[in-house]
């Protein structure tokens, strides 16, 4: 059985989501959401996020996906196939006890998980820079939204930004 993916992703109004493999803004409020979202979860990334990080994250079990079949890290589970990363997901999170699996980027890991979250939890951020990186398209009409907060800027968060959760409608 498969267990439900959630795909967590902060998106400009321009759908950029970094830019050089880095985010485009400093939002406190935004990565404590991460955080409490994807803690004590599998996650899956991309070779490229996971190296922009640079490190596994404290309290995930990080499953890295790439083509690079020489890719080694110490502290995560390497998959080449998006099929072998959602296995392992699966296998972890039953292991560990948990109800989701977490994707964390970038575009091209969201553009494979898409087909299949059960929910995504966006950050839309009120900027519109220049990046390399996009959320990619998706048919929201598939999906409901089960909540908004919207947030000022502040001493912690540099841009106003609104929190959004869309449920796959079933």
């Amino acid at each position: 059985m498969t267990i439900p993916l959630i795909l967590v992703v902060a998106v400009a109004e321009n759908g950029v989501i970094g830019r050089d493999n880095h985010l485009l803004w400093r939002i406190k409020t935004d990565l404590g959401r991460f955080r409490r979202l994807t803690m004590g979860k599998p996650m899956i990334m991309g070779r490229k996020t996971f190296q922009s990080i640079g490190k596994p994250l404290p309290g995930r079990e990080t499953i890295v996906l790439t083509r690079d079949t020489g890719f080694a890290a110490e502290g995560v589970h390497v998959a080449h196939t998006w099929e072998e990363a959602v296995a392992k997901g699966s296998e972890l999170a039953a292991r560990m006890g948990v109800d989701s699996v977490a994707v964390a980027g970038g575009a091209e890991i969201y553009a494979l998980a898409l087909p299949q979250v059960q929910s995504i939890f966006l950050t839309k951020v009120q900027a519109a820079p220049e990046g390399d990186a996009v959320f990619p398209d998706f048919d929201r009409s598939q999906f409901r939204e089960t909540r908004r907060e919207d947030h000022p800027k502040g001493p912690d968060d540099e841009h106003p930004f609104t929190f959004i959760d869309l449920e796959r409608r079933h």
